[in-house]
């Protein structure tokens, strides 16, 4: 079996890369930035408008695309070089997904390291809300949790590095941004990102067998300061049962 499939007279990417018997890595570069995110986007977009035989699921990641088959109906060998061709051809423009606007609040305990991010970044917090209320952020890749949304990029105006140390306890919802990303947590878990607010939207439901993750890769994300009182209204009807995620979708 090929545990490399690029030719030595190309540059060093694209590249087909195995990951055992089942599963390839097409592998873009190894940096995470918008132009790489762009041809990640482009290769998932040409795969599922040219399905090849064999090919049951893949996955983006930042700078690659974990590609799952069956090698009962394709091996290896055969699938690679098909990658590959999709993967240097071309890139037609993706279509964006869905624009979703989601509320958060920075107030008190929602928001602790909201004043130092701020601070580092020569704002006030009410300058710095309003300076990433108006951002549109793209959702690279998830992972960490089910539902855990990586957004870039984040300016350097308004990033911070992450913590020396990790919070050994972040509450679920909890709105985060650390080293030109932004995330919300969907699970209360450990954590080293900066937290600047708590959302009350549902990150995962796991009752939604269509789509249990709110949001998916391409998906876009803006983000909407509210007040306690309009926190605690919506989190309190959305544990009721009242969520439906096609409110907080945006016109494209």
């Amino acid at each position: 079996m090929s545990y490399l499939y690029a030719d030595p007279a190309e540059p060093p990417t694209p590249r087909v890369l195995a990951l055992g018997d089942a599963a390839a890595s097409v592998a873009f570069g190894a940096r995470i930035a918008p132009e790489v995110r762009q041809k990640v986007q482009a290769f998932c977009a040409a795969l599922a408008a040219a399905p090849i035989e064999g090919v049951e699921e893949w996955a983006p990641a930042f700078a690659s695309v974990a590609v799952w088959f069956d090698p009962d109906r394709i091996s290896f060998d055969a699938l690679a070089p098909r990658l590959l061709a999709l993967a240097r051809a071309p890139a037609s423009l993706a279509l964006p997904g869905a624009l979703f606007e989601i509320p958060f609040c920075a107030e008190g305990a929602f928001a602790p390291d909201l004043a130092e991010v701020a601070r580092l970044n020569g704002l006030t917090p009410a300058a710095y809300l309003e300076r990433l209320g108006r951002l549109t952020l793209e959702v690279y890749m998830l992972g960490f949790q089910p539902g855990f949304a990586y957004l870039g990029a984040l300016p350097d105006s308004l990033s911070a590095p992450r913590l020396a140390t990790p919070r050994t306890r972040v509450p679920a919802g909890s709105v985060a941004i650390a080293d030109g990303m932004c995330a919300a947590y969907p699970y209360g878990s450990p954590g080293g990102w900066r937290l600047i607010g708590r959302t009350p939207a549902p990150l995962f439901d796991v009752s939604n067998e269509r789509r249990p993750a709110l949001l998916a890769p391409g998906d876009r994300v803006r983000w909407r300061s509210i007040a306690r009182n309009e926190y605690d209204a919506h989190a309190a009807r959305w544990r009721a049962g009242g969520f439906d995620p096609a409110e907080l979708r945006a016109p494209r």
